[in-house]
């Protein structure tokens, strides 16, 4: 997880309470991002970490296209830059409202422009207007992006269930705002919106081959 999605959800949190129970999906930390887990933004409060993979940070093996979870029993349905990883991504968002609760809340997160990142497989790009689409399953929904205006790097979709709060979504908005102006650049996304393709995609490859040998060291 980057550093940038992970103040965006301490940001919305901070804005509007998430509602319990808090699902993650997506949650198996990957070697080297153990900080930047979510987690312990809901210590004392009801959060299951989910997977496809047994792992560090996962309380529960789920699969996002069909979830094995009672109709109304999710209040927080988090995916932080998974539904790339998805295969069949268009089951997401219907399954999402099905276990959300009355007034329960989706967070998704994904990348628009993004070196190819398996974990296990990289499948889809997505732009605000595919996650428009994707949001229209929910009875109420905020989008927005991080990044230029044309070619955001990342693109956000809040999807809110009916029957509850109904300032929700403007307080949601206004918390996603703020994050796109004040959080949502950090160096890779600095680096990803400079560096043209030809040189973004070797020097990705070789950020994660000094962030594993650092690993390697630390353990060693």
């Amino acid at each position: 997880m980057r550093g940038t999605i992970r103040k965006l959800v301490a940001r919305l949190d901070r804005a509007f309470p998430l509602p319990e129970p808090i699902f993650e999906f997506g949650a198996r930390s990957v070697p080297g991002q153990e900080q930047r887990a979510i987690r312990p933004l809901f210590v004392g409060r009801d959060y299951v970490g989910c997977d496809l993979q047994p792992g560090p940070g996962v309380d529960r093996l789920l699969n996002l296209e069909q979830i094995e979870l009672p109709d109304a029993s999710v209040g927080t349905a988090i995916a932080l830059d998974t539904l790339e990883h998805v295969e069949r991504f268009w089951d997401v968002t219907p399954e999402l409202q099905r276990v959300l609760r009355p007034g329960g809340i989706a967070i998704l997160t994904s990348v628009m422009y993004f070196p190819i990142h398996e974990h296990p497989a990289d499948y889809w790009r997505f732009t605000p207007d595919g996650f428009r689409t994707l949001a229209r399953a929910f009875d109420a929904a905020v989008i927005g992006s991080a990044g230029l205006t044309d070619f955001p790097h990342t693109v956000v979709a809040i999807g809110i269930k009916a029957g509850g709060d109904p300032t929700a979504a403007p307080t949601l908005e206004r918390a996603l705002h703020q994050w796109s102006r004040r959080d949502g650049q950090g160096l890779k996304e600095w680096l990803t919106l400079l560096l043209p393709p030809a040189l973004l995609a070797p020097a990705y490859r070789h950020f994660t081959r000094l962030a594993a040998r650092r690993r390697g060291r630390s353990v060693g």
